[in-house]
């Protein structure tokens, strides 16, 4: 595949759970140099654990970590799930993000990233705290958005847009 699109909607447990019998696959994919574009849940799931499981009285969950660090829920008293248009704020430059800054995007979620490598952070979203809207790896070949950009209009085409440009070129 010239790149791979990792969905994925609902709780972390069970998105990995689904994904795990394919777990090698995308860690071959992912140390290949071929592009591996994580979604809102698939996001979460190429950091290395969440606090969602925690939070249920569960173990925690291990995730792919393609991207070191954990996903953390919104403060109490904030509202969650955050649904609804926010902006991105760009922090640095990565092929993803070409033509791409102070727009706004969808989002629907009650966790967020929070990597262990503030350069892993390619954009962050205002919502009552700053976070990780876009992550990307070291070597830039894995990355995720928070957002659905299937939903965000023509921010979210541009992004979908740059994601063939980086296969392409891949």
């Amino acid at each position: 595949a010239d790149g791979v699109v990792l969905p994925g909607v609902g709780a972390f447990r069970e998105g990995v759970e689904n994904a795990d019998p394919l777990r090698e696959d995308l860690l071959e994919v992912a140390d290949s140099g071929t592009p591996l574009f994580g979604i809102c849940l698939g996001m979460q799931m190429l950091l290395t654990t969440s606090e969602e499981g925690e939070n249920e009285g569960e173990s925690a969950v291990q995730g792919l970590d393609l991207i070191p660090g954990t996903n953390v829920r919104f403060a109490e008293g904030q509202k969650v799930p955050h649904m609804g248009w926010n902006e991105l704020e760009i922090q640095r430059d990565h092929p993803l993000v070409a033509g791409v800054d102070g727009n706004y995007a969808y989002f629907v979620h009650s966790y967020y990233a929070a990597p262990d490598d503030e350069h892993a952070t390619v954009a962050t979203t205002d919502y009552e705290l700053e976070f990780p809207s876009i992550v990307a790896n070291e070597a830039g070949n894995v990355f995720g958005t928070q957002f659905h950009p299937e939903k965000s209009g023509e921010t979210g085409l541009q992004i979908l847009r740059n994601f063939v440009e980086i296969c392409v070129e891949a």
